[in-house]
């Protein structure tokens, strides 16, 4: 079997940058209760999963972040 390399190319309309996110100061996103952590970085709200902290973080902008948390209150998401 032949191996291949695939290259990431950004998205459409993507305008977020790439961030360094080894530095980036992890905190809880439900008081040590759940799964999800978040960090702020450059301006930009960085959220992964504490269970696999290896794999790909959502980055959000503020206007993104504040509109996830609007929804998340009024029951549009399941963060459990």
């Amino acid at each position: 079997m032949a191996e291949s390399t695939t290259q990431r190319r950004p998205l459409t309309g993507w305008d977020k940058p790439e961030l360094d996110l080894s530095n980036a100061q992890w905190q809880s996103g439900s008081k040590g209760l759940g799964d999800v952590q978040i960090a702020f970085v450059e301006g930009f709200v960085a959220m992964r999963n504490s269970g696999r902290p290896e794999s790909p973080s959502l980055i959000f902008t503020p206007a993104e972040w504040g509109a996830f948390m609007s929804g998340a209150r009024e029951g549009d998401f399941d963060l459990t």
